[in-house]
C-alpha cells in the first residue's frame, strides 16, 4: 500500500440493538444476519466506512484516515483484560491455569470499531475472551482429522468450529494448526495434521473455508517452523531453504492459497536467528510477494519482541497484550526514523479489510449456548477418522452376543473422555460420554444382553491383579490405553531423549492382561504415534486418537461394526526410538546449548536446532533409508476388503505444463459397506535429488459390498502444492526436473500396488 496522508475523522455510533438468534441446519444457535442492523444514513454521513455498500477495502481506508495515533496504538495490540462491560457475564474468575485469560482487541464505540474477540482452536473452540470458560464441542483432535484423508470431513470440522464461534460472538478462531509432525514425541502433534505438507495443506484449507464461511476470520498457526515444544520461545531452527519451502511452508502456502485465509500467527521460534515475528523473509518475502497473501499476521501469545523490526517485517497485532506496540515505543520509532505512519497504517488495514469482509463491524455481539446435539457430529468425526491399525483374524467387529467384556484400563481412559490434549486449546465439552457408557448405548442399540466389568487400575499397577482376573474370567477383553500431551513440553526423559512409550505402565499392564485371555483388543488414545511392545500379544489394536467429548460412543460403535473404521495414519508409527529421522542426532533434536545458559527453572536451554535431515522426514526418511516402521504413513486396515486395479496414466509423455490424470478402479470385495483412500505418490527424476516418493493426491472411496467404482485424480503442476516441482534457491523459484516421473498408486506408503512412469522433457531438452 502507498503512504498516504491520513486526515483525522471521529464521530459517534449509536449501540445497536440485539441480533435475534435462529438456529442453523446443524442446530447451533447463531446470530439472524438477516435482521442484523442495517446502518441509517445519518450513521455514514459521520462514519462513512460504515456504508456496507462500499468495499472493504474501501471501507478500511476511511477507517484508517480517522484514527488518530493514540487510537491507533490502541489498536495494535490486543487486550489481557475482560471485554468491557458489553458482557459482564465474561468477567469471572480465571481458574483455568493461565490460559483462560481474555483475548481481544478492545473496541472504539464512537468510530463503530467493535470489541475484537478471539478463541483459540484448532479442536473446538478453547479458551477464549470469556471467562469461566464457556462449553463448546470438544470435537476429535486435529491429528485425528487429519487421519479421515478426507477434506469434506475437514470443511465439517472447521463448519462446526465456525458456527460455535460466531455462537459465543467470537470473530477470530486461532486454527487451524499446521505445523509438521516433524518428531513423533512432540507435545502439539495433537493440534497438527501430520508429518505430509500436502496432506496439512489439503485438509487445512478445507478447514479454513467451513470456518470462514461463517464470517468467522480463521488463523492458520504456527508460521513457520515451530516444529517442537521443547524451548520454543529460545530455539533457533536451521533449515535449507529448499526444505523450508518443499516441506514446512508448503501447507501453509496451501492454506493461503485455496483456503483464502484471514490470518497468520507467527511463532515463538527464531529462524536463523531472527524471531518468526520479526523475519522479513517469511513474513514479507514469502507471505506477500510469493504467495499475495492480503490477511492480517497476528503474533503468538508473548511472541512479539520488537516494535519497529516486527511492523516492519510485516507482524501486524501484537498479542496478547501491547508490550511493545505502546505509544512511548511507537513516538520513538516515529521519531528516530526506524518506523513510519504508513506501516502502522498498512497493519491495521490488513486487520480491518478482513473485519469487514466478514461482517465483523455489521453485527453486534449476541451470544447464545451451544446446542448438545452438536456433538453428534463429533462422533461422526471421530468414527470416520480413527485407524484400524491391526485386525488379526477378524478380531473385531466384536459380536453383539459376546456374553462377557472386561474393560480395563486406567482413569484418564476409561473413567472419562479424553477430550483433547493439554495446553491452550482445551475444550470445555458440552456434555462427555465415556467408555462404559458408549458399550452399554451400543449393546443396546443391538439389543444385546453382554455384559460389561469396568476394572479402572492404579498408574503403580498395585490392584493388576484384579484387571488380570477380570480378564481371565471375560469372554473378551477391551484395553483403554494412551496419552494425553501438552502445550509447552515434549516428551522427553530427564537428560532429553525422546518417550514414545506410553506412560504409567500401561504397556506392561496390556501385556498382563493379554496374557491372561488371548481375546483382547487394544484401543489408543492418544496424540503422538507410540511403540507397542505388545503388539504381537494381542489380535486387534484400533487407534482412536483423543476422540473428544462423544470418546465412549464413538469407540464403542467401532468396536462392535456400528460405524468401519476408515481412517490412515497421517504420521508414521516407528518400531524403536532409535528408528526415527533425527534418532542419535541432538543438533537435529532437541537442539544444542551453544552458551550454557539456564533457564528460569536451571536446565540449560537450547539454543539452536539443525533440520539436518534435510527432505528426509516422515516417511520419506523411512523410504529414503529402506527401514520398515511398526505402521507406516496411510496405513490402516477395514472390516471388508478392497482391491485396486487397471491404473492408466496420461500423458505419458509432456512438457511439465499439463495435468497428469490417473485413473483407476476400487472396488469393495467384502462383505459390507466401507471406505479406501487410494493414495497417489509421485517419485521424481534422480537428478531432483528427492526421497523416493512424496504424497500428491488422494480420495475417500465410500462403496458398497460387491461395488466398483472408478476413481479419477489429477495432479495439477500448477497446483499450489507443485507436485512436479524442487524449490531452486538461487532462482527464488519452483522449478521442474526433466526426466522419468514414477506414479505410484496404493493404500499406504509402504503397500504400493500399481505403478506407472510419466515423462517430462522441457521444451529446450526436445
Amino acid at each position: 500500500m502507498n503512504a498516504r496522508t491520513r486526515s483525522r475523522r471521529r464521530g459517534l455510533l449509536a449501540i445497536a440493538a440485539a441480533v435475534p438468534l435462529t438456529l442453523s441446519a446443524a442446530g447451533i444457535a447463531v446470530a439472524d444476519t438477516v435482521t442484523a442492523p442495517t446502518t441509517q444514513a445519518s450513521d455514514t454521513a459521520e462514519l462513512p466506512w460504515m456504508d456496507t455498500s462500499l468495499s472493504p477495502e474501501q471501507r478500511s481506508d476511511l477507517l484508517v484516515d480517522a484514527l488518530t495515533l493514540e487510537q491507533k496504538v490502541q489498536q495494535l495490540h490486543g487486550s489481557s483484560a475482560p471485554t468491557p462491560e458489553l458482557l459482564p457475564e465474561c468477567n469471572g474468575t480465571n481458574s483455568s491455569g493461565g490460559y483462560g485469560t481474555f483475548r481481544n482487541v478492545t473496541g472504539i464505540p464512537e468510530l463503530g470499531i467493535p470489541t475484537f474477540r478471539i478463541t483459540n482452536g484448532p479442536v473446538g473452540v478453547g479458551y477464549g475472551d470469556c471467562t469461566p470458560q464457556e462449553p463448546a464441542t470438544a470435537l476429535p483432535v486435529a491429528l485425528a482429522l487429519a487421519a479421515g484423508f478426507d477434506p469434506d470431513l475437514a470443511y465439517q470440522f472447521g463448519d462446526l468450529a465456525g458456527q460455535e464461534s460466531r455462537t459465543l460472538g467470537l470473530h477470530e478462531f486461532e486454527a487451524p494448526g499446521i505445523n509438521l509432525a516433524r518428531i513423533a514425541n512432540g507435545g502439539r502433534n495433537f493440534e497438527y495434521f501430520g508429518e505430509d505438507p500436502y496432506l496439512s495443506g489439503v485438509i487445512a484449507a478445507a478447514e479454513v473455508k467451513g470456518v470462514q464461511d461463517n464470517d468467522v476470520i480463521a488463523m492458520a498457526k504456527h508460521y513457520v517452523l515451530n516444529d517442537q515444544e521443547k524451548d520454543r520461545g529460545n530455539v533457533s531452527v536451521e533449515v535449507d531453504e529448499s526444505v523450508l519451502h518443499e516441506l514446512y511452508l508448503l501447507p501453509f502456502e496451501m492454506a493461503v492459497k485455496d483456503g483464502d485465509l484471514g490470518s497468520i500467527m507467527c511463532s515463538y521460534n527464531k529462524i536463523d536467528g531472527v524471531y518468526s515475528c520479526e523475519n522479513d523473509y517469511t513474513l514479507t518475502t514469502v507471505l506477500r510477494d510469493m504467495w499475495d497473501f492480503e490477511g492480517y499476521v497476528q503474533s503468538d501469545f508473548g511472541a512479539t519482541h520488537s516494535t519497529a523490526p516486527s511492523l516492519n517485517a510485516g507482524m501486524d497485532l501484537e498479542m496478547q497484550s501491547g508490550r511493545y506496540m505502546t505509544m512511548a515505543n511507537i513516538e520513538a520509532a516515529l521519531a528516530d526514523g526506524s518506523l513510519t505512519m504508513a506501516t502502522i497504517d498498512q497493519a491495521l488495514d490488513r486487520r480491518y479489510t478482513q473485519m469487514f469482509k466478514y461482517g465483523i463491524f455489521d453485527r453486534p455481539i449476541t451470544r447464545a449456548p451451544i446446542s448438545p446435539e452438536n456433538g453428534q457430529v463429533a462422533r461422526e468425526i471421530g468414527e470416520q477418522t480413527s485407524v484400524l491399525l491391526k485386525n488379526e483374524g477378524d478380531f473385531l467387529p466384536l459380536d453383539a452376543e459376546v456374553g462377557t467384556i472386561a474393560l480395563i484400563g486406567q482413569s484418564t481412559y476409561v473413567d472419562q473422555a479424553v477430550a483433547g490434549g493439554g495446553g491452550s486449546s482445551r475444550v470445555v465439552p458440552t456434555y462427555t460420554v465415556d467408555a462404559l457408557e458408549g458399550l452399554e448405548n451400543a449393546l443396546a442399540e443391538l439389543g444385546s444382553d453382554a455384559t460389561v466389568n469396568k476394572v479402572t487400575v492404579e498408574k503403580d499397577l498395585s490392584n493388576l491383579d484384579a484387571a488380570v482376573a477380570a480378564a481371565s474370567e471375560a469372554d473378551v477383553v477391551v484395553v483403554m490405553a494412551g496419552l494425553v500431551t501438552a502445550e509447552g513440553r515434549d516428551q522427553l526423559t530427564a537428560d532429553n531423549k525422546p518417550i514414545l512409550n506410553l506412560p504409567d505402565n500401561q504397556d506392561a499392564l496390556i501385556s498382563a492382561v493379554a496374557a491372561a485371555n488371548a481375546s483382547t483388543a487394544v484401543v489408543l488414545k492418544d496424540g503422538d504415534p507410540v511403540l507397542m511392545p505388545w503388539l504381537d500379544e494381542v489380535p486387534s489394536v484400533l487407534e482412536a486418537w483423543n476422540p473428544g467429548q462423544e470418546d465412549g460412543n464413538v469407540v464403542a460403535n467401532l468396536l462392535f461394526g456400528l460405524a468401519n473404521p476408515s481412517g490412515k495414519l497421517p504420521v508414521t508409527y516407528p518400531a524403536s526410538v532409535d528408528e526415527t529421522p533425527t534418532a542419535g542426532n541432538e543438533a537435529a533434536y532437541p537442539g544444542l546449548d551453544l552458551d550454557g545458559v539456564r533457564n528460569s527453572r536451571g536446565n540449560l536451554t537450547v539454543d539452536v536446532v539443525r533440520y539436518e535431515e534435510g527432505r528426509e522426514m516422515g516417511y520419506r526418511w523411512y523410504d529414503a533409508n529402506d527401514v520398515e516402521p511398526q505402521f507406516s504413513f496411510g496405513h490402516g486396515l477395514s472390516y471388508t476388503d478392497f482391491e485396486i486395479s487397471k491404473l492408466t496414466v496420461t500423458p505419458k509423455v509432456q512438457d511439465g505444463t499439463k495435468a497428469i490424470k490417473v485413473q483407476f478402479f476400487v472396488e469393495n470385495t467384502g462383505d459390507v459397506a466401507g471406505a479406501e483412500v487410494p493414495q497417489v505418490y509421485l517419485g521424481l527424476p534422480e537428478s531432483a535429488n528427492q526421497p523416493p516418493k512424496r504424497l500428491v493426491g488422494f480420495d475417500k472411496v465410500e462403496l458398497k459390498p460387491g461395488e466398483k467404482q472408478h476413481v479419477s485424480i489429477t495432479i495439477d503442476p500448477a497446483a499450489s502444492n507443485h507436485p512436479l516441482s524442487v524449490w531452486d534457491a538461487e532462482a527464488d523459484a519452483w522449478t521442474t526436473p526433466e526426466g522419468e516421473f514414477d506414479v505410484y498408486v496404493g493404500n499406504s506408503s509402504d503397500n504400493i500396488t500399481l505403478q506407472e512412469t510419466v515423462t517430462v522433457r522441457t521444451p529446450a531438452g526436445r
